[in-house]
């Protein structure tokens, strides 16, 4: 697997070179200090994968994505020190987002991830974007067991823990419609594909207990329907 670096800062680059040159199986294609530079780049070494740093003088990371349209596109994987923009990169197809200074484990983690995409075997469902600390994750639907929301705060719970979510309850709801999730409660919306068990707690109440040990309260009819979507 090929790889552009991409950063305006040397000592970025430097890093991340430093990070290549120990993981097996990947090649660096080159480097570019400026957007310029990393579309003709590009366009000369045609890597399987873009470590594209987002702030940078005169063209900007989104700016040398756009620019790649109708070429033999390369996996992105945007580099920077912002967390805001991490909705905008995934819904323009990049397959990572690392936040600086980035750690080792998690750009070989990225770098699994574009090997994935290279080998068409990414699945197209849309991704959900999480955060926690200053850490951005990217995860499957499948692999969210429940969404809640605290006010205006929407968590993302996981089998490995919870994060913050990047929009709202009604956004994600209308975002992964058609899928396994259900709305169980006007704050909570479940995959039912995690549900375990469901066990009555009154004539008119029952309880869903999911696969990472959450408890969720329904009526007994919302009960019924859902038990019976995941028989079926």
């Amino acid at each position: 697997m090929r790889v552009l670096i991409v950063d305006d800062e040397p000592i970025a680059r430097q890093v991340m070179r430093e990070y290549l040159e120990d993981l097996a199986g990947v090649e660096i294609a080159g480097e570019a200090g400026t957007g310029r530079e990393a579309v003709a780049l590009v366009e000369r070494t045609r890597p399987d994968v873009v470590l594209l740093d987002l702030q940078m003088p005169e063209m900007d990371g989104f700016s040398v994505a756009r620019s790649l349209g109708g070429r033999s596109v390369p996996v992105i994987i945007y580099v920077t020190a912002f967390q805001q923009h991490a909705l905008e990169a995934f819904e323009t197809g990049a397959v990572d987002y690392l936040l600086k200074p980035v750690r080792e484990e998690r750009l070989a983690e990225a770098l699994e991830r574009a090997r994935t995409r290279l080998a068409g075997l990414a699945s197209e469902v849309p991704k959900i974007v999480g955060r926690m600390g200053d850490q951005v994750r990217l995860f499957d639907p499948s692999d969210v067991v429940a969404f809640q929301a605290d006010g205006e705060v929407v968590f993302i719970l996981t089998a490995q823990g919870r994060y913050f979510a990047t929009g709202s309850l009604r956004a994600l709801e209308e975002r992964l419609a058609g899928g396994p999730f259900r709305r169980v409660h006007r704050k909570t919306l479940i995959n039912r594909d995690h549900i375990r068990t469901v066990s009555p707690l009154s004539s008119k109440r029952w309880l869903l207990k999911m696969s990472n040990g959450l408890e969720v309260v329904v009526s007994k009819r919302l009960a019924g329907l859902v038990r019976d979507e995941t028989k079926g």
